[in-house]
């Protein structure tokens, strides 16, 4: 007969033996795990450190108002500044006020004539005579032949006053058109009060011949000159041209 051997644990079943390496072995898990934790987390915190630079202040500004602003500097070098001596001009004696009393203020205007101004004019140009001298050269128009430009501002006392008025004459292709326009007109009007010359201020923009027979009928009419100092010279007027059909 056989003899059968059979295998027995040393420590038995449940022995406390077999508990005491479970619990040592646990513990140096343990402690083996959280060293290794530790030195993760440490080396992430000594990374982070050496990556961190200092970071300088920077000095903040704070403008409240535009006068805080200061004004951008310069991309060009500046020219030096040459100071230029101005020459002096002694002020006009004409039309500077006098003060004087009360009492002896009056209403009279007296504009300067065209003959008073020409004597205070300094000579506008010089030219080489013959001899290699200068000869002045004074403007001199007679006063029948002057006439102010359309945009020249002449002072007068009246102004003119029509005393005729020729009609307008509708032009026939606008009338049929059933077309209506303004046309502004700029006559010259001279010293005996009739019209030298006359231009459109402003067009009808119609284009339906309105402007043609405005000034057409501004050089029949006539007017009361204007007048400056008692005396009546040439000035500009101007006046609208209605053309309108009748209802």
């Amino acid at each position: 007969m056989n003899s059968m051997q059979v295998a027995t644990n040393p420590y038995g079943i449940g022995a406390l033996e077999l508990k005491r390496h479970y619990q040592k072995n646990m513990f140096m898990g343990t402690i083996i795990s959280s060293a290794a934790a530790l030195a993760v987390v440490g080396a992430m915190a000594l990374s982070t450190m050496l990556q961190t630079r200092e970071v300088e202040a920077v000095h903040v500004v704070r403008i409240k108002t535009l006068a805080d602003l200061t004004p951008p500097p310069s991309m060009t070098a500046r020219p030096p500044q040459i100071q230029v001596a101005q020459p002096k001009i002694a002020p006009p004696s004409i039309g500077i006020p006098t003060p004087v009393p009360d009492e002896q203020v009056t209403e009279e205007v007296k504009f300067a004539t065209r003959a008073e101004l020409a004597q205070l004019a300094a000579p506008i140009a010089s030219i080489s005579g013959s001899a290699g001298e200068g000869d002045s050269i004074f403007i001199d128009i007679p006063d029948d032949e002057f006439m102010p430009a359309p945009d020249e501002f002449v002072a007068v006392e009246e102004y003119p006053v029509p005393v005729y008025q020729e009609p307008l004459v509708y032009p026939e292709m606008a009338e049929r058109a059933g077309i209506e326009g303004v046309v502004w007109v700029r006559a010259l009007v001279d010293k005996d009060g009739r019209v030298r010359d006359a231009i459109v201020d402003k067009a009808s923009g119609t284009n339906a011949g309105f402007e043609e027979a405005a000034l057409t009928a501004a050089m029949k009419n006539r007017y009361k000159p204007a007048i400056q100092n008692g005396r009546p010279i040439p000035v500009w007027v101007s006046y609208r041209a209605l053309f309108e059909l009748k209802r």
